[in-house]
């Protein structure tokens, strides 16, 4: 059975307030803490890339789980807001870790990608023993391209986190489920050198119906109930939608941690920030539930369940 050793994060150093987004596009600064549940997020500087930010995330987990990167068998990258179309930024952070020769794997697969790479990791471990995964976004590139839109552009920030996933550790990772539907693909979509194009009621009714009930099979097939779980670590996506999903689930909207309120939505790197976030103040105890959970472009969902040993 796999197990989680730890995790990592990391966070550029600017901070953009709504104020400032507020200005820029003519809004309510409280519009945007209002409907999203953001007040501020990171930007990166022209010289961080996805890349850099991900090595710096992957270079604090594995000095936090006291493994040298030298001992990695493989390492997955989630991005979606990747600087160029091939190679992806997989390669870029093995060479910065000084990786030779173990694979490195892009999954572009925006929001949910870090879920999906826990997801593989924990059955790739028995094969390769210690998978790092890495999910880093640079978003302020993105939604800067105009035409910006006001709706879209104060959601999101940059960052990155990763997880470190070996055959054995102190969370147990129990069971995950995936799932993909391309029905409403156009909906959350980014086109070559194109601003982000997002019908944002379709994502959120999609993802207020797809989270919870992936998080409920997962829950009944291993005769588990919500109510056990201790925290869940959701895609920091809108806080609203956070709320709906425990409203969903019939659990305090407090078991979901929330840190969007100073990140913003950072995309493939927001479970793992939080994550990070979440265990470095002590939050696992032993016997402790611990239900990871996404939704993305694609549509790309899913929930992945472990237990602190």
């Amino acid at each position: 059975m796999a197990a989680i050793l730890g995790f990592g994060a990391y966070l550029p150093s600017r901070v953009v307030t709504n104020a400032e987004l507020a200005a820029r596009f003519e809004c309510d600064a409280q519009w945007i803490l209002d409907v999203s549940g953001i007040e501020e997020r990171r930007y990166a500087s022209a010289e961080e890339t996805v890349a850099s930010m991900g090595a710096a995330a992957a270079e604090q987990c594995l000095e936090r789980c006291g493994i040298k990167a030298r001992e990695l068998g493989m390492i997955l990258v989630s991005s979606g807001s990747s600087e160029r179309q091939f190679p992806g930024p997989a390669s870029g952070v093995a060479q910065r870790l000084a990786l030779d020769g173990i694979p490195a794997i892009d999954l572009p697969i925006a929001s949910a990608g870090s879920l999906f790479g826990m997801s593989l990791a924990a059955t790739l471990s028995a094969v390769h023993g210690h998978v790092l995964v890495i999910g880093a976004e640079k978003m302020s590139s993105v939604v800067s391209r105009e035409p910006a839109e006001r709706g879209v552009a104060p959601l999101f920030g940059d960052g990155a986190g990763a997880c470190l996933i070996a055959a054995e550790g102190p969370v147990k990772i129990l069971d995950s489920a995936l799932h993909s539907d391309g029905t409403f693909a156009e909906d959350l979509r980014l086109e070559f050198g194109a601003p982000l194009e997002m019908n944002g009621r379709s994502v959120i009714l999609q993802a207020s119906r797809k989270i919870p009930a992936a998080i409920r099979e997962l829950l009944e097939r291993n005769q588990r109930r919500a109510s056990e779980v201790k925290v869940f670590l959701m895609h920091q996506a809108n806080q609203n939608l956070m709320d709906r999903v425990a409203r969903a689930l019939e659990v305090d909207a407090a078991r979901f941690y929330s840190n969007i309120r100073r990140y913003g939505n950072t995309s493939s790197a927001s479970m793992l920030i939080a994550a990070e976030e979440w265990w470095r103040a002590g939050g696992a105890e032993q016997g402790d539930l611990v239900c990871f959970a996404a939704f993305g472009a694609g549509f790309h969902w899913g929930a992945l369940l472990a237990e602190c040993a």
